[in-house]
Order: C-alpha cells, then sequence, then structure tokens
C-alpha cells in the first residue's frame, strides 16, 4: 500500500512524489531535519521538535515556511491519512531549488523553500524486544563539522559509523574526540555509575536532543542524580551501565563496547526504568 507524503501543500501518493534536481537539500545537503514519534496515534514531543527545528532553521539563516500550528496538522492529517498508530514521521526543510546550482545562498524572496514530510509505520515501537537484550556499540572517531547542535540532512559520516559497527557486530557506533564520548550516530549517549546518570553537556558538539532533555527531567523526578559532562570509552567499561536516548529509540539499554560487556552485559535497572518513565509520561502529553 502507497504511503501518502506531503511536497510543498500537496498530499500526493508517495510514487508522484518529486522535487528539482536544483533543490540545495539535494546539491549541498542546505536544510534541516525532525523525526516525531507516533504512540497510539498522537504525536510524542511535538512541541519540543517545533522549537529545536525553528533553531535549526534560524542557526543557517533560513526561516520557518509556516507557523507551528499549520505544521501540526500536517503531521495529524499524515498521521490520519496513513493510519499509524505506532511510527514515525520524517520532516525535512531545505532553502529549496534556485535557478541553476551556486555556493552562494539565493535570495529567499526569489527561492521558496521544500518542505518534505513522510510517515514509517513501526507497529511495536514502543514495545521494541530489543530494549531487553540492549544493544552493543563500537567506538569511532568523531569527523563531523562543528555544528552538531543544528539538526541537518548532512547524515553522510552517520551512517558510514552505523555501517563500521554493523561489519564490527554491532549495532551502533559512539563517537569520540579528544578522547571523550560525544554522541551516538543518531542518538544521545549516557553511561550509569551507582545513582548517578552521566552524559555529556549541551553545546555546538553534540544534539541538543528533545528525548535527552525530557529523560533527564524525569530521571531527576525519581531522584536519579544527573551529571552534564565530559567521559572517556575507559569511564563506559567501568559504568554500572550505558544507554542512549532518540526520538526513535526511546530509552535504549547499551550492553558492551568495543567488545567490552558494560556492567553485568545486560539492561541495567535504571536504563529500562526511565525507558518505562519515558513511555508512560510521554503518551499522557502526547498531541
Amino acid at each position: 500500500m502507497s504511503r501518502t507524503v506531503y511536497v510543498n501543500g500537496d498530499y500526493l501518493p508517495e510514487a508522484d512524489a518529486k522535487i528539482s534536481i536544483f533543490d540545495r537539500g539535494f546539491l549541498m545537503a542546505d536544510g534541516v531535519y525532525e523525526v516525531t514519534s507516533v504512540l497510539d496515534g498522537k504525536l510524542i514531543d511535538f512541541d519540543g521538535h517545533a522549537v529545536r527545528l525553528e533553531r535549526s532553521l534560524t542557526e543557517l539563516d533560513m526561516g520557518m515556511p509556516m507557523s507551528r500550528d499549520d505544521l501540526l496538522e500536517i503531521h495529524r492529517e499524515l498521521v490520519r491519512l496513513n493510519e499509524i498508530d505506532e511510527g514515525m514521521i520524517y520532516l525535512q526543510i531545505t532553502r529549496g531549488a534556485p535557478a541553476d546550482r551556486d555556493f552562494a545562498f539565493p535570495d529567499p524572496e526569489e527561492t521558496a523553500q521544500t518542505v518534505v514530510l513522510f510517515t514509517q509505520n513501526k507497529p511495536g515501537l514502543a514495545d521494541n524486544p530489543v530494549a531487553k537484550q540492549g544493544i552493543k556499540v563500537i567506538s569511532i572517531e568523531d569527523i563531523r563539522w562543528g555544528r552538531r547542535d543544528i539538526k541537518t540532512v548532512q547524515l553522510l559520516y552517520p551512517s558510514m559509523g552505523k555501517m563500521m559497527a554493523k561489519k564490527a557486530g554491532a549495532d551502533d557506533a559512539w563517537m569520540v574526540e579528544d578522547g571523550f564520548v560525544t554522541e551516538g550516530t543518531s542518538n544521545n549517549a549516557y553511561i550509569v555509575k551507582g545513582n548517578k546518570i552521566i552524559t555529556r553537556e549541551l553545546s555546538k558538539d553534540i544534539l541538543h536532543g528533545i528525548t535527552r532533555a525530557a529523560v533527564l527531567r524525569f530521571a531527576r523526578e525519581a531522584q536519579m542524580e544527573v551529571e552534564e559532562r565530559n567521559f572517556t570509552i575507559d569511564e563506559v567499561k567501568q559504568a554500572d551501565e550505558a544507554f542512549i536516548t532518540s526520538a526513535s529509540t526511546f530509552v535504549m539499554p547499551v550492553v558492551a563496547i568495543d567488545g567490552t560487556a558494560i556492567g553485568d552485559g545486560v539492561p541495567g535497572a535504571k536504563a529500562l526504568r526511565l525507558r518505562e518513565i519515558y513511555l508512560e509520561e510521554s503518551r499522557k502529553t502526547a498531541v
């Protein structure tokens, strides 16, 4: 069954969706994106994603092409049209298609932005069995550009990182810069020592995760100590447990890094509890 997608104001069968070959998202990776999870047919953390989207666009000198209310309505309509109960909505906004390829930004008054949204149906997203066994990661050098706080479509190196992990028999990769873990290829990274959850502080070095913000808030409310600082791979290997967060994985336990078991080599109690809390609380505020 063909999905219905959204392209520049129109709802279309995916086979009919087209953009220009001169679109700067295609030619220059000149665009940003967001991924919003859907549970029980409702959007999780939509406002957080909308705020980050606006920030990313601003950082790239692009405007928001529509109001937040209009964006919400498009998301809801795609959920309805595609009958999504559990899954994700992918949104991409690029600078658009100028008359011809050029490194210089086109005049925004002469070029309309390209706005694309599509759904991914993921039954069982909340009850993902992988969470019960945890994932394994490897460490790789972080050689991305310096503005990782902007959620751009420049995803080649993260894709390569995931393929490196796959080749090594692992599930994902944690990136390391100057001896410290920055983040996963598409997620924020955490270790747990005692009652303390440790994760890198917000800066231009990592993405300001929407799920990250919610999970840290829930952790503090559950009387867990949170410390935002850099940590090393050696610290990961000595940790009691570890996990990642993202819109698509929620809270996912990490049980090994570079072939070394973390803690007991099974999903940790705090990671599993935070996953449970996140799903429960996020469903209450879903739109």
